[in-house]
């Protein structure tokens, strides 16, 4: 029986472990420990741990507004190393995320993933995400992938 732990990092040892997992994932944007702890004040982190070894992350972004006073769209993310993919840990992550930021008044909800990463593009595209744009950060060069759900 698996025992998956999933909690609001609240000690800098469990933003470490977010931080892994987001640096592990997302190697061509790396985040010092402080950018770590800004996030966890704007943004509602997770990590989870199975049987107490970390297995993902992840992430909701509060909702924004379109500049034409459009539907506010909020992003969930969600992460899980390697070695613990395609056991479902992915959607135990992400179930929490849409559910909280509708919560929050979210209308849409999208995701982020790197061109690179085959396993996120596939899990978005399973969870029902169609993809809407491809572009570079500046310093970049690998592509991100812009989805939503419809």
């Amino acid at each position: 029986m698996r025992n998956l732990r999933i909690e609001q990092p609240d000690s800098d040892a469990a933003l470490k472990d977010w931080q892994h997992v987001h640096n592990v994932i997302i190697p061509t944007a790396p985040l010092p420990l402080d950018e770590v702890r800004e996030r966890a004040r704007r943004n509602h982190l997770e990590v989870a741990y199975l049987d107490g070894v970390l297995v993902g992350c992840s992430t909701v972004r509060p909702p924004t507004s379109a500049a034409d006073s459009g539907p506010t769209t909020a992003t969930v993310i969600a992460r899980v190393l390697a070695p613990h993919r395609r056991q479902g840990f992915g959607a135990e992550l992400y179930a929490r995320g849409p559910e909280r930021a509708r919560a929050s008044g979210a209308d849409m909800i999208e995701t982020v993933v790197l061109s690179s990463s085959a396993d996120g593009l596939r899990f978005a595209l399973a969870h029902g995400f169609v993809e809407v744009e491809r572009y570079l950060l500046p310093d970049d060069s690998i592509p991100w992938v812009e989805l939503r759900l419809p």
